[in-house]
């Protein structure tokens, strides 16, 4: 498999925590920061859809967002009033 090796540097205490956190998951550092970047990347992608849905059809109503965290078995922080 062919692969691209990238060097990273990160605050001592990041790489320390980013060290455990993959240790606690069986996972070699690179599959568990390789998983880190796939996830990031679906996150921007989505957050990227959204808002281009939302351009289209306007925002989502707060009854729309609770149906959807209940379907996807979520738990919803409930709404927070304005400033």
């Amino acid at each position: 498999m062919k692969v691209d090796k990238i060097s990273v540097s990160f605050d001592p205490d990041l790489g320390d925590s980013v060290r455990e956190a993959a240790r606690r998951q069986g996972a070699g550092l690179s599959a568990w920061l390789a998983g880190a970047a796939e996830a990031k990347l679906r996150s921007e992608a989505l957050a990227d859809f959204l808002q281009a849905w939302e351009s289209e059809h306007g925002h989502l109503t707060e009854e729309e967002l609770a149906r959807a965290a209940k379907e996807l078995g979520m738990v919803r922080a409930p709404a927070q009033s304005g400033p």
